[in-house]
């Protein structure tokens, strides 16, 4: 009896040792709930608050505008956009854009009359050089989505007003004496002359445009069009003859 308690004394021991030892290690592994600091999944980043900011910038780029006149295209213009911009930062990824822009073009134009003498009617031509000089200023509204980090995709939608400073019509008149003196007496420029000073065209032009780009850094690279809203024409040849001024342009821009 006492040899079999023995025996049965060994056993229980070798078992409890083991336990104790676990009991031990799990009581190492519990975290200390007073000095462990726990992550809050739950919690959100939090976005940084919105500032307000203005951004100056350089613009420079090609224009190509078209003179609309009975729903056709009459007269081409092709010239170069230089100014400067600003852009009023706004929260949600808007912002305000104005500034103001000088644009000088340039187009090709002619004008085939009748001949009073059927003698040569191929050469009753007026051949018109157009040299215009305006001043724009834009009123855009700009949003912006950030691609990947410093790249941003925007678009824009806006009106512009555009100031007529000169427009020089330099006429080569291949027309006969005769027709000569029937477009003047029909008050029709045959030689040099602003179609502004002479009161052929409104300077006042505003239109809508719509367009976008892509900004890297402080580069920006944007194209648009611009739809003409208002008649230009103030004297015509023509009753209720009209003409509506268009283009696109393809402009680059550096934010100071």
């Amino acid at each position: 009896m006492k040899k079999s308690f023995i025996i049965l004394t060994a056993v229980l021991a070798l078992i409890h040792l083991p336990m104790v030892a676990l009991a031990q290690d799990a009581t190492r592994l519990q975290p200390d709930l007073q000095t462990t600091e726990f992550i809050d999944l739950s919690k959100k980043k939090v976005e940084e608050p919105y500032q307000f900011s203005i951004d100056w910038r350089l613009e420079m780029g090609y224009v190509q505008w078209n003179e609309r006149e009975l729903d056709t295209t009459s007269l081409y213009q092709h010239g170069l956009r230089v100014g400067a911009t600003v852009d009023f930062n706004l929260p949600y990824h808007f912002s305000v854009q104005t500034g103001a822009l000088t644009t000088l073009t340039y187009g090709i134009d002619s004008q085939h009359w009748r001949s009073i003498s059927l003698e040569s009617p191929q050469k009753e031509v007026l051949y018109h050089n157009i040299v215009q000089l305006q001043l724009t200023i834009p009123a855009r509204v700009y949003y912006n989505v950030t691609l990947w980090k410093q790249l941003r995709l925007f678009f824009y939608a806006g009106p512009q007003l555009q100031l007529g400073l000169t427009n020089y019509d330099i006429i080569n008149n291949q027309t006969s004496a005769e027709v000569t003196a029937w477009l003047e007496q029909e008050n029709i420029p045959t030689s040099k002359h602003d179609r502004y000073v002479s009161k052929e065209l409104y300077r006042t032009n505003i239109q809508f445009g719509l367009g976008g780009g892509l900004e890297w850094d402080r580069y920006r690279l944007q194209a648009g069009y611009d739809f003409g809203l208002n008649n230009l024409q103030r004297t015509s040849i023509i009753p209720s003859h009209k003409s509506h001024e268009w283009g696109w342009m393809t402009t680059f821009s550096y934010k100071l």
